[in-house]
């Protein structure tokens, strides 16, 4: 779909996630075994990606069959959009959610996460505490939340981090990140 928003940017992440099941022979990929990966926006879409069969029936970002996520790793992400659209401290801006779940009634219905649970999903949430991008606290009331809903939340802090740090390479940060992403890959 043209341009970003919605609901363009999820369609776009759901027909890359089934595509790896159309690939998946040509690539010897295991479509049955996904682990979803993202950092900042890309973390909200991870979990989206996970939550996908939970999407309200008249959604028009719903699909028959959406390609089943194993696991899902989210590095500083944006795990309640409607949450980070709350609150005025978050680096993002409040905008940036706005055109992000577009101008409609119930604009989090189908796009942030919480709404969603449970997943069903195990969740690995990879977080720097003094980000000041992402604030931590949107991490650990996401994972209490998750939880409460029966899902199974692993909220991975990371002292003296910031937001940047967990995806740039030779960072102490990264080294953690990677270590939980390999892990989460059975390697």
């Amino acid at each position: 779909r043209s341009g970003g928003g919605y609901p363009g940017t999820f369609a776009d992440a759901a027909r890359a996630a089934d595509a790896l099941r159309e690939h998946a022979a040509r690539f010897n990929l295991d479509a049955g075994n996904v682990v979803a990966v993202g950092h900042s926006a890309g973390g909200h879409l991870a979990l989206w990606l996970a939550a996908r069969p939970k999407l309200p029936a008249d959604s028009p970002l719903r699909s028959p069959d959406p390609l089943p996520i194993a696991r899902v790793v989210s590095l500083g992400g944006l795990p309640d959009l409607e949450a980070t659209a709350n609150s005025p401290d978050n680096g993002c801006s409040t905008d940036v959610v706005d055109r992000l779940v577009g101008d409609r009634p119930e604009p989090y219905r189908d796009t942030s996460v919480p709404r969603l649970l449970p997943l069903g999903v195990r969740q690995d949430l990879v977080n720097g505490r003094e980000d000041r991008i992402i604030p931590f606290r949107f991490a650990n009331d996401y994972a209490a939340r998750a939880e409460g809903a029966g899902d199974h939340v692993e909220l991975h802090t990371v002292p003296r981090t910031g937001h940047v740090e967990l995806v740039a390479p030779e960072t102490a940060a990264w080294a953690q990140a990677k270590r939980i992403v390999l892990e989460a890959l059975g390697r």
